[in-house]
């Protein structure tokens, strides 16, 4: 979809994405309250909040500002080593996983955080923040690059505590008719790695999530969501089958494709918590393969000239062998005339993906004077039901990391490349979907050609999980009842350049964000994906990994599908109580979301 269609669109149906449920736009919310505030709520307030929450309201101060003082102090300095652990980040609820993005934003606190066990704890601060013009703000895993987990002054929704995982044998939504099927039901605050030990571990299904183990299920879901073999199972958003969610009215909602089922499609890819807090999801399981596997390796090329073969050589053999629902993950292009391969398969045995790669590996010696094997190749197929098992996963050296933390669960898992994103201060991220026409044969040459041209500026990684063409139709067509951008439907992968820096904070001496260098990677980033658009115009955008600048970001994050999101917001939200920068309806706002726009 082109610009001039997409505002031709919105323009059709303002009536109803700005008018069209009567009553629903009559209320008004000129502005949220501050403390300090005439308005803001007084101690015995927050006293009857704290009562109806089971005295479950905290009063946040930001974990920093003991260090403004004395950065390098004893307390301050176990306090920085514990930034780099992502469950110490998720089980503070004044800080988040991202702490900020230079010239963007910075994570602060809440004034107060309700820790919520309960869908009526939701309700309780939902209603206060509803009664008392205050800015809301939910929380779960923290994970987002936008900011939108945080914002100082509000009151927070920290649903990190709602962790049960319920499995079921067969579930049926609510209201339809029709066989049942097997299913989860995981509360707000569960994390993947949890919902994959109950589910894969234990119970041998599989559940269609994320690849970061500390991302919140609830947050993934809201925004669509792709897990390593997307193109198998299809978006982690289309496998919903319910959900409670507490709207901004203070009711309990059920969404589900026969109740509320405008809300239901909504919170498939919507954004998170746009339309209201959601409390449990109820997602499909499915059966379980019996082996995933691991393909990774680093190539070096000597040249330029190399290097272009390198790309061209990779990308024949992704077209030709790879673009089907046996494969996902990562192809990496940096900058140094490097490629970097980390990709998954499943449904296969190992011998042969290893018999797949092989062509690629003997055209790689034959040129042995243009390329070297800096790693691997490393060829892994492990049991499925492993494949998240905390237990098995220690005996594999270098795969996992511990939360450290003294009497912390021995569950407590991540990724070891996941690493550098605990804490991380991002420089810049942008990404775009790659229409899979561009796999053609005679297209192929302009796709090499944009890689090179793109990795000369900053490394651009393709995530061939987060496309789905080449999936099933039957995974399109669930896909397609979603509420993300219908680009990713003929999309091949989603093309990422982003950049970060370690745990950092404003205002602490010696713990600065590097500025400089942060506008200099998102200028490199900025120029690599200018290389993007001149092959593919204007492309969509995945909500949750995303240009925090984006300038068309309704087209870009959700395309013809925004002027439906619309309209359900001002059903359901129509004064905008769940407000986040770049969320639907947020263009009403303010940019700290405390003013509404005349």
């Amino acid at each position: 979809m082109n610009r001039r269609d997409f505002l031709q669109m919105m323009a059709a149906t303002a009536p109803i994405a700005l008018g069209g449920w009567g009553d629903a736009c009559a209320g008004t919310a000129p502005a949220r309250v501050r403390p300090g505030d005439a308005g803001w709520p007084s101690q015995q307030a927050w006293e009857k909040l704290s009562q109806d929450v089971g005295g479950r309201l905290i009063k946040l101060a930001s974990p920093f500002d003991a260090c403004i003082g004395s950065p390098d102090g004893v307390g301050c300095t176990q306090f920085w080593r514990s930034l780099h652990n992502p469950f110490f980040l998720g089980d503070d609820p004044a800080l988040t996983q991202t702490l900020g993005w230079v010239d963007a934003w910075t994570s602060r606190p809440s004034a107060y955080a309700v820790a919520a066990r309960s869908t009526t704890d939701v309700v309780a601060a939902v209603n206060f923040a509803r009664g008392n013009q205050l800015r809301l703000v939910v929380k779960g895993g923290g994970h987002s690059y936008q900011g939108t987990s945080n914002a100082a002054d509000s009151l927070l929704i920290w649903t990190r505590h709602m962790d049960e995982v319920t499995i079921h044998d067969s579930f049926l939504p609510s209201g339809c008719e029709g066989e049942a099927v097997p299913a989860v039901s995981v509360g707000a605050g569960v994390l993947w790695g949890k919902a994959y030990n109950e589910v894969t571990t234990k119970a041998g299904r599989y559940v269609q999530g994320g690849g970061c183990l500390t991302v919140g299920v609830a947050g993934l879901i809201q925004s669509g969501g792709f897990g390593s073999f997307s193109k198998a199972y299809g978006l982690a958003a289309a496998s919903l089958l319910e959900a409670e969610v507490v709207t901004a009215d203070g009711q309990i909602r059920i969404a589900s494709a026969c109740t509320n089922p405008d809300l239901y499609w909504a919170i498939k890819g919507g954004g998170g918590g746009g339309f209201g807090v959601v409390t449990r999801l109820t997602l499909r399981t499915h059966a379980l393969p019996e082996f995933f596997g691991v393909v990774s390796m680093t190539v070096q090329a000597s040249s330029d000239e190399s290097y272009k073969r390198l790309i061209a050589r990779v990308m024949d053999l992704y077209a030709d062998a790879l673009f089907n629902p046996n494969w996902g993950e990562q192809i990496i292009f940096r900058s140094g005339n490097v490629l970097v391969i980390n990709m998954l398969f499943q449904g296969i045995e190992q011998k042969r993906a290893e018999a797949i790669w092989q062509p690629f590996l003997d055209w790689l010696q034959a040129a042995r004077q243009d390329f070297q094997l800096q790693a691997g190749p490393v060829f892994i197929a492990a049991p499925a039901r492993h494949f998240w098992d905390p237990r098995f996963l220690e005996k594999v050296p270098g795969a996992v990391l511990f939360d450290d933390r003294p009497g912390a669960s021995a569950d407590n898992i991540f990724w070891a490349g996941n690493l550098k994103e605990a804490g991380q201060v991002l420089h810049g991220y942008q990404s775009a979907w790659l229409p899979a026409s561009l796999l053609a044969r005679e297209r192929r040459e302009a796709l090499a050609a944009m890689l090179f041209a793109s990795s000369r500026h900053r490394s651009v990684s393709l995530h061939t999980n987060k496309g789905l063409a080449g999936a099933p139709p039957a995974i399109i067509e669930q896909a397609r009842d979603t509420a993300i951008n219908p680009a990713v439907l003929d999309a091949f992968a989603l093309l990422i350049s982003a950049a970060e820096g370690p745990p950092a904070y404003a205002g602490i001496a010696g713990h600065e964000p590097d500025a400089t260098k942060a506008r200099r990677n998102a200028e490199a980033i900025g120029k690599a994906m200018d290389e993007v658009r001149h092959v593919v115009p204007r492309p969509g955008s995945y909500v949750a990994e995303s240009n925090f600048f984006e300038e068309h970001w309704q087209e870009a994050f959700w395309g013809a599908n925004y002027p439906r999101l619309l309209a359900v917001k001002n059903r359901y939200d129509a004064d905008g109580l769940f407000i986040s920068h770049h969320g639907v309806g947020s263009e009403r706002w303010s940019a700290d979301g405390f003013t509404k726009k005349p």
